[in-house]
């Protein structure tokens, strides 16, 4: 869902609701199955790039390629049946969108590689969460301007800061076996560093608000996600507890949802 809520928030700022709804709602279930399978291929990626380190963290070591229940050569089968079938459904959509959405796998499938060489994989993961956001505009545009750019931007402190939050379920075992993230950069003031991140986000998605003229009700009702990231996430935050963090990582799904009906109601 965490790579679904861009899409439709994409989707939903570009798309001109006075034309048939019909196109939208099946955009929208494409992106979401879209979705559901990528991020299927991109996790079994990711398990076999982290495989050795799966295996000395007490929270991933029973995962299937960690522990020997499934071969790397099985879960690369899987990962490319996926793929192809993500392949069937980004066919539906425009030439513009295929060749974006081509040109991110690389990111998709890169990202477990560098929590090896810096401590900003979570930056990494938050440009290739988001691109679906990018996606969701140019289905519907042909082309690029600023408003989506402004929002992806933002959109990347976002996952920067929720996932930041789950690495500190980790911090004990990574620094031990050498893996590095903002959750480990950032251990000793993390409540500066996330409110930080998600301020910047907040900004980026009031601007998006002025720049296409959303409605009074948008800038209303954005209280709710305002009170969720920085009082739900931020301010009950203990990143020594890990269900805590995990708790509060999860709930993101729910503020993508928040902000999604945001702008709907921005665009009545």
């Amino acid at each position: 869902m965490l790579l679904f809520w861009p899409c439709a928030w994409g989707l939903t700022i570009a798309y001109d609701f006075s034309n048939n709804i019909n196109i939208y709602i099946f955009y929208l279930l494409l992106f979401f199955l879209g979705s559901i399978l990528m991020r299927s291929a991109g996790c079994i990626i990711n398990d076999i790039v982290d495989r050795n380190f799966d295996q000395k963290v007490i929270r991933t070591k029973n995962r299937p390629i960690a522990s020997g229940k499934i071969s790397i050569k099985l879960a690369l089968i899987y990962s490319l049946i996926l793929c192809l079938i993500a392949f069937l459904i980004l066919v539906n959509f425009n030439f513009l969108t295929i060749v974006l959405a081509i040109c991110s796998m690389p990111l998709a499938f890169s990202y477990p590689l560098m929590k090896r060489y810096t401590y900003w994989p979570q930056l990494f993961l938050g440009i290739t969460f988001n691109y679906g956001l990018i996606l969701g505009w140019t289905s519907v545009n042909e082309n690029l301007n600023i408003i989506p750019i402004i929002f992806y931007i933002g959109a990347i402190f976002w996952t920067l800061g929720y996932d930041t939050i789950y690495g500190f379920q980790d911090i004990k075992d990574d620094e031990i076996i050498g893996v590095k993230s903002t959750s480990i950069k950032f251990k000793k003031s993390p409540i500066l560093f996330l409110f930080i991140c998600y301020a910047i986000f907040t900004i980026s998605i009031l601007t998006l608000g002025f720049k296409m003229n959303f409605n009074n009700l948008f800038f209303m009702f954005f209280i709710l996600p305002l009170v969720h990231l920085f009082i739900f996430q931020i301010k009950r935050l203990k990143i020594e507890d890990s269900l805590n963090c995990l708790k509060i990582f999860k709930s993101n799904n729910f503020l993508g949802l928040l902000i999604f009906c945001n702008i709907l109601i921005g665009k009545i």
